[in-house]
């Protein structure tokens, strides 16, 4: 057994991080940041040294080992990513989500008819579920952290019996949006967990649910949830930008 402080002799191996790139372009791009419209289905950042690729590959590919995302999205989540080109910038913009000084806007399409603008004000937990086999879910739990997502329905579509909606996070847990949806009993069109039972949320973890399957199963083959808005004041200069995306065309394509 290796000791603390001991000294040990041998060869060392020292992986570096090689950045790739598969031709994702930024939507904007300044001197500070830069913003990328992200696909459903990319990885924001690695999950580990065996991770082909992910949106971290691109950042570092074209704007140099210094430039790093400032938040995360969800990998079925598209839309807009904020990503700093210096240490400094990346230092105050992660600053700013932390204290709630970005606000974060999202369009989701839910299920059935979302008649009228709701504030869910409802505590989200994220441990192991009880029956010990769910992996690590998020949950409305008395003993879970404050968590407030304002929802406004923007366009009702019966023929598919979907609504579109705004969704406006006023805090920033995982999970939120999609949680306080299905809260609601709206869950959102493709959500492979919140709205599904026990035995189709392992398949889909254990990705063992085939595109048509979960199709039927939860009415779209991604998650149609799209980061849309991003509205802050950086040294002094107020930015909105919108995502560049067409989330609303691509996503009505699933049921067509």
């Amino acid at each position: 057994m290796v000791k603390s402080s001991q000294i040990i002799e041998g060869a060392c191996e020292f992986i570096s991080f090689k950045p790739i790139t598969k031709g994702l372009k930024p939507s904007y791009v300044n001197d500070e940041f830069v913003l990328f419209d992200k696909p459903s289905g990319l990885l924001v950042h690695p999950q580990n040294r065996h991770t082909p690729y992910s949106l971290v590959d691109e950042i570092k590919y074209q704007f140099g080992k210094d430039a790093n995302i400032t938040h995360r999205i969800d990998q079925e989540t598209s839309g807009l990513v904020l990503a700093a080109r210096n240490k400094i910038t990346e230092r105050d913009l992660k600053m700013m989500f932390q204290e709630r000084q970005i606000q974060k806007n999202y369009l989701a399409f839910v299920h059935g008819e979302f008649k009228k603008s709701l504030h869910v004000k409802a505590p989200l937990l994220r441990k192991k579920d009880e029956s010990a086999i769910v992996r690590m879910v998020v949950k409305v739990h008395p003993d879970g952290k404050k968590s407030e997502t304002a929802i406004t329905p923007l366009k009702y579509y019966p023929k598919y019996n979907i609504t579109l909606v705004e969704a406006k996070p006023r805090t920033g847990r995982q999970h939120q949006i999609r949680v306080h949806l299905f809260q609601v009993k709206h869950p959102i069109v493709g959500d492979p967990i919140y709205g599904q039972d026990e035995k189709n949320i392992i398949r889909f973890l254990d990705r063992n649910i085939s595109t048509e399957e979960r199709k039927e199963l939860s009415g779209a083959s991604r998650l149609l949830l799209h980061a849309q808005e991003l509205e802050f004041t950086y040294k002094d200069k107020p930015y909105k930008i919108i995502s560049s995306g067409s989330f609303i065309d691509d996503a009505l394509k699933c049921f067509m």
